[in-house]
């Protein structure tokens, strides 16, 4: 079974938006699902954040064209009413994160990529970093 890994939206901009120390961790990852090695899912609510966020840099077009490519990589995890009311009561200290955690744990993700540890403290997936991912990768 392949592994079904959960991006936070911050690694998602580290990828989408080139970020020079962020950028070639992601680009392989990106490259393991686009052959199929494994499966990576993003929340919907991650969309708009990284769309506002790269049209500060970038024209609405070039934008719009990452995050349908990106979109043909992962699968989405919806934010439903249900996740969002778990999100409320979770006891993250970030909402937001709160709300990422709830869906990948609907889309039965068994890891999730971030470079906020802080935020998923209370996470009962491991969380890594996609630098370390890839470490554990090369490790087997």
């Amino acid at each position: 079974m392949k592994e079904k890994l959960f991006l936070d939206t911050n690694v998602v901009l580290d990828l989408l938006g080139e970020r020079e120390s962020f950028y070639k961790p992601m680009a392989r990852i990106a490259t393991m699902a686009d052959n199929k090695e494994i499966q990576l899912v993003t929340a919907a609510l991650s969309f708009p954040t990284i769309f506002y966020i790269l049209t500060k840099f970038e024209s609405r077009a070039i934008v719009l064209d990452k995050l349908q490519k990106f979109k043909a990589l992962t699968d989405i995890a919806d934010l439903t009413n249900h996740i969002l009311n778990k999100g409320l009561v979770s006891g993250f200290s970030d909402f937001e994160d709160s709300l990422q955690y709830h869906c990948a744990l609907q889309s039965k993700c068994n890891m999730i990529l971030s470079r906020n540890f802080k935020g998923f403290k209370r996470s009962s997936i491991p969380v890594m970093t996609p630098d370390e991912y890839l470490a554990v990768c090369n490790n087997r």
